[in-house]
């Protein structure tokens, strides 16, 4: 999971509190493909805060992202 919470799904975890966040997430875009599988982070959301996104990165390069909406984080 992208998220160290999982939004909710604790369950799934050893250890009761994995992480607080306080600000929304900050992306590397470059790397997030490889890490995290977008459409679950996507649809795990529970405020729809996260949406998937193509970004150009500095070298010219199109890569699928997300983007976050500052304002609908629960964080």
């Amino acid at each position: 999971a992208c998220c160290l919470n999982m939004c909710g799904a604790v369950h799934c975890s050893d250890i009761a509190i994995l992480g607080y966040h306080r600000k929304p997430p900050m992306l590397d875009h470059e790397y997030l493909d490889k890490v995290c599988e977008i459409p679950l982070a996507v649809a795990a959301c529970p405020t729809a805060a996260i949406k998937p996104a193509k970004v150009q990165l500095a070298n010219g390069k199109e890569v699928k992202s997300v983007d976050v909406k500052n304002e609908r984080c629960m964080y």
